[in-house]
């Protein structure tokens, strides 16, 4: 949801139009996360300077508003310091005085960023009210800033080192979080934290860096009093034996931090990267040392960070000669098809090998039941792919949406093995989830996008979807790389099932076509462009019913045009028509029927029927060689595949539908309102 980005430079000589353009378009690559204000932070020409601007709507318009008020941008700095954001509101408004960076005071004695929710953030609000404590925003974030500055008030001349200060304030707050943390008390020091929410650091040397880690300085918790907020400082630090700056040589070696809440905004600078991990405390002091401090340390926890190599490339991020991200990661699909297939299939001799599942193949294969837990689109990827692990496994498999899951708190058993399809791997609610599942012992894997995320780093195991980025907000090519990674699990779990080796044949064999039949899909487009703006991107309502391996193409597709096009739209099992929908259908409710050639076929054939027994005008989407689909009807017709992969190659053409019904209702397809791409809060 909401952007971080921030860029910390020690003795490396830039002019402030540098490093303001620095964060900025660091913060323009973060604007498919969704968002509806944004800000921004920088040292001014002294010490004790701090500057903020802030803006609703979009990141052009601050960058706009940056221009016109900040005209001293040609000053050489060796140390320099800035800091941007991008707010999706939760609490307050979407206002100036609302949008990120916080402040603790007029003098902005202390400057806050901060992806997340203080959930507790009402009851310090209240704590501090009666300490004549004064609050000028409707915000969980002010809270933070108001409380450090009380905190630091309160050591009455009595200066803790900042990473402490950050630590005593942390522990007092709730929910997942990630903070960046600045003040004139601290010059060219910044302090960052991690709980719950993503938050990466960048770095960038003139050497090569000789290390791959950082060590972990754990101590006791910083203790304090009740009755005078007096901070104990913890003698009892482990001082660390190897951090960053030292290992590059020490004082005078130029070096640049980059903060991200998503390597986005990094990967034009720099493909090192450490992970911040849970509880973790970034400091950078003013001689640019980069140490990790930790509350406590605890069982199994490692004492290192490792500083990894981004794979991405900075053209996977760019929108091309596409007019949108979404159209785009549309076209991408075979590409990214075949990568998610890339090494794992031998089709020589029909094996499906994925690596991140080896070492717990078995405990899997001897469970239960199979639970699998997801939001949106990654949920109706669990939907899609459900018939073929029961048919393959002959393993109980239940759905659960991460929301509704958490709010019954569902028995979860040891022998469970519990899946968590993220694309981004930082869902909030999915993660609550994972750690649910982790307390009560069941095996839990991943099945994400997104290399270093916190699902894909606290499961046991998993598989990654190699997708590539996805920047649109509305999941396209994710979709259809988290549902084939589940058919290739199903069949990597079912390998030693004599009973299916016909069948586990079949699918592996249609598995290699699929990046050419997607090719032929892809060729519709001017021809479902034509049925848009033939009139149904003026309807308000629109039903989509599918059945069997497509009752989760009907629920993908309808949900792209609502995200999208802002048309009501409703996926319906086919077989439910007659329990409720059918008193929808005549002849002015436009109505999509996906009929393929599967097992279903007769069925779906006779939901066609009723509905043309009412006057219904269906559109219908079905196989090239269906020779029984009436004429003088709209039809997209599709390549024929094995019927549980009819869903990959059905949801393409809703997915231009969605596109081509939004840019004709003058929608900004790759920032739907109100949504966001990451939605890393409950």
């Amino acid at each position: 949801m909401c952007g971080i980005v921030g860029y910390l430079s020690y003795f490396c000589p830039r002019d402030r139009q540098y490093v303001l353009d620095t964060v900025l378009n660091g913060l323009s690559r973060l604007e498919y996360r969704g968002y509806d204000s944004a800000g921004i932070a920088y040292d001014g020409n002294t010490p004790d300077e701090t500057r903020i601007i802030k803006q609703v709507g979009k990141v052009s318009a601050l960058k706009k508003l940056v221009k016109e008020q900040e005209k001293d941008v040609d000053f050489v700095y060796q140390s320099q310091f800035s800091m941007a954001h991008t707010r999706w509101a939760t609490h307050g408004e979407p206002t100036t005085s609302n949008a990120h960076p916080h402040r603790s005071d007029s003098n902005n004695t202390f400057t806050v960023i901060h992806n997340g929710i203080v959930t507790n953030y009402k009851e310090i609000k209240t704590v501090l009210e009666n300490k004549g404590v004064k609050f000028q925003t409707d915000t969980d974030t002010e809270v933070v800033t108001k409380l450090i500055k009380y905190i630091y008030d309160s050591q009455r001349g009595r200066k803790l080192e900042f990473h402490r200060l950050v630590k005593a304030t942390c522990r007092e707050l709730e929910g997942a979080n990630a903070f960046i943390f600045k003040s004139i008390h601290y010059p060219n020091e910044i302090v960052v934290f991690r709980r719950g929410s993503p938050l990466m650091i960048g770095i960038k040397t003139d050497k090569n860096l000789d290390i791959d880690f950082v060590d972990v300085e754990f101590s006791n918790d910083v203790e304090i009093s009740d009755n005078k907020n007096d901070i104990v400082p913890d003698v009892s630090a482990k001082r660390a034996q190897n951090h960053l700056h030292s290992a590059i040589g020490g004082d005078n070696q130029s070096i640049e931090y980059f903060f991200s809440s998503d390597s986005s905004a990094i990967i034009e600078h720099t493909k090192k990267v450490l992970f911040l991990e849970e509880n973790d405390i970034a400091h950078i002091s003013a001689k640019g040392d980069l140490r990790i401090h930790h509350f406590q340390r605890e069982e199994g926890m490692s004492s290192i960070r490792s500083i990894k190599t981004l794979e991405m490339e900075l053209a996977e991020i760019m929108k091309g000669s596409f007019p949108h991200f979404m159209l785009k990661e549309i076209y991408e699909q075979p590409e990214s098809v075949f990568n998610t297939l890339r090494g794992r299939v031998d089709f020589k001799n029909n094996v499906v090998t994925l690596g991140g599942l080896r070492s717990h193949l078995s405990s899997i294969r001897r469970c239960r039941r199979i639970v699998f837990c997801a939001c949106g689109t990654s949920y109706h990827s669990c939907i899609a792919t459900r018939n073929i692990f029961e048919e393959l496994t002959e393993i109980p498999v239940s759905l659960e949406l991460a929301s509704d899951f958490l709010d019954r708190q569902s028995p979860i058993f040891r022998d469970d093995v519990c899946v968590f399809v993220s694309q981004s791997g930082e869902t909030a609610d999915t993660i609550m989830a994972l750690k649910y599942c982790l307390q009560r012992g069941a095996l839990c894997v991943g099945v994400t996008n997104t290399v270093g995320s916190t699902i894909s780093r606290d499961t046991h195991c998993g598989v990654h979807i190699n997708a590539g980025p996805e920047i649109g907000v509305a999941s396209t090519k994710a979709y259809t790389s988290q549902y084939l990674a589940l058919v290739m699990m199903a069949l990597q779990l079912s390998e030693d099932r004599s009973s299916m080796v016909e069948r586990r044949k079949e699918i592996i064999q249609g598995l290699r076509g699929l990046p050419d039949k997607i090719k032929e899909v892809l060729k519709l487009d001017e021809q479902i462009k034509a049925i848009s703006g033939s009139g149904l991107h003026k309807e308000k309502s629109l039903l989509i019913l599918g059945r069997g391996f497509n009752t989760a193409t009907s629920l993908e597709g309808a949900l792209k045009i609502k995200e999208l096009a802002y048309i009501h739209c409703e996926g319906i099992q086919a077989g439910e028509l007659k329990h409720g929908p059918l008193a929808l259908i005549d002849e002015h409710i436009p109505i999509i029927l996906i009929i393929t050639k599967d097992c279903h076929h007769s069925k779906s054939i006779s939901a066609l029927q009723q509905v043309l027994a009412r006057k219904g005008q269906p559109i219908i989407l079905c196989n090239t060689d269906d020779k029984e689909i009436p004429q003088g009807y709209t039809t997209i017709r599709i390549p024929s595949t094995v019927d549980c992969l009819n869903g990959i190659l059905a949801i393409i053409p809703l997915q231009l539908l969605s596109y081509h019904l939004a840019v004709s209702n003058g929608v900004d397809v790759d920032f739907p309102r109100n949504l966001a791409k990451s939605v890393t809060v409950e």
